[in-house]
């Protein structure tokens, strides 16, 4: 299945090809490979008016999530036909991500990382609690783990020390 990226900013230069494959690598980690996903690369604006009109929160972020199936953690979607093989779509605000980036960080890295935040999100993973939050990590870090082991990269989940 696929993974469709759109760019719908021009502040930050984006590399879409090493964010299409680390997405499907983790894709497949979490065992959705066969779902769609969609990414769209997101300005300050749009992540402002997004995360005001459904947190109710008016001001930019990372990421935001917006799955197509309600499923718990660990749980896949069970679709009943062709059109709901979608996990739903994940918004990145990569001009915030860029901003937030420290001195000498790899933008590359982060946006991936964030990614799989957002990945975790479509499949039920919340944060809200310590509970929820571990779980979370665990499996934002079992599937970095996957894609580090296959890319030779060193990356760690984004909620690392959230509580």
């Amino acid at each position: 299945m696929s993974v469709l990226i759109r760019n719908a900013q021009r502040a930050v230069p984006l590399r879409r090809v090493p964010l299409r494959r680390a997405v499907c690598v983790l894709r497949a980690a979490l065992g959705a490979a066969r779902f769609d996903v969609a990414l769209i690369c997101a300005g300050d604006g749009l992540m402002r008016r997004l995360n005001g009109a459904y947190r109710r929160r008016p001001e930019p972020t990372d990421v935001l999530s917006f799955p197509y199936h309600r499923v718990s953690p660990g749980r896949l979607p069970r679709p009943r036909s062709r059109d709901e093989y979608n996990l739903g779509d994940i918004f990145l605000g990569v001009e915030f991500i860029r901003r937030h980036c420290r001195a000498g960080e790899d933008f590359g890295g982060v946006l991936t990382v964030t990614a799989a935040h957002g990945l975790c999100h479509l499949l039920g993973y919340q944060h809200n609690t310590k509970a929820e939050w571990q779980q979370m990590y665990q499996k934002e870090a079992e599937i970095l783990e996957e894609l580090n082991r296959l890319t030779g990269t060193s990356l760690r989940p984004l909620t690392a020390g959230l509580f």
